[in-house]
């Protein structure tokens, strides 16, 4: 059944939160509190689901979340099926420049900031890695954003293959 063609109703305005599953929970703390603090994220930690401590950070619009994996002791491997990297985009190219030097100032190290054009024109990120080997990037690619949003009536939707509207 497709959904309404409302966009009020339709539209996901973003990623809520994301959790993130650990080898070692401590280890990731560590690392992250550096991190999420360069990305000007804030901090709650307390037991969720079966009494396992959950880390939880925050910005105005986005939760990441770490919690401790229970099976498992292999290093993350972006081509296996699952979470590939994770990418926060930022308002402007200074602060791509500014987190990245953050980052390096917090001893993780990122990626120098640069354009990546195989991706989109005005692509401009740098890339961290976490201790269990899941890529991290910070993101400044406002002009395709801005296409999509100024083109999105013209893209077609997905096709329901239930519907015969569709067909």
């Amino acid at each position: 059944m497709a959904l309404s063609r409302n966009p009020a109703v339709d539209t996901v305005s973003g990623i809520d939160h994301l959790y993130v599953t650990v080898s070692n929970l401590d280890r990731a703390q560590a690392y992250y509190d550096r991190a999420m603090r360069a990305l000007g994220f804030k901090k709650r930690s307390r037991p969720l689901a079966g009494g396992d401590l959950h880390v939880h950070y925050f910005n105005r619009v986005l939760q990441f979340t770490l919690r401790p994996a229970h099976t498992g002791s292999t290093a993350h491997d972006p081509y296996a099926p699952g979470l590939h990297h994770v990418c926060f985009r930022v308002a402007d190219r200074a602060a791509v420049d500014e987190i990245a030097r953050a980052l390096q100032a917090a001893g993780i190290h990122a990626t120098p900031p640069r354009e990546y054009p195989q991706y989109h024109d005005d692509y401009y990120a740098t890339f961290f890695t976490d201790p269990d080997g899941i890529r991290l990037e910070i993101v400044n690619h406002l002009d395709m954003r801005k296409r999509i949003a100024a083109e999105w009536d013209k893209i077609a939707p997905i096709p329901d293959p239930d519907s015969s509207e569709d067909a």
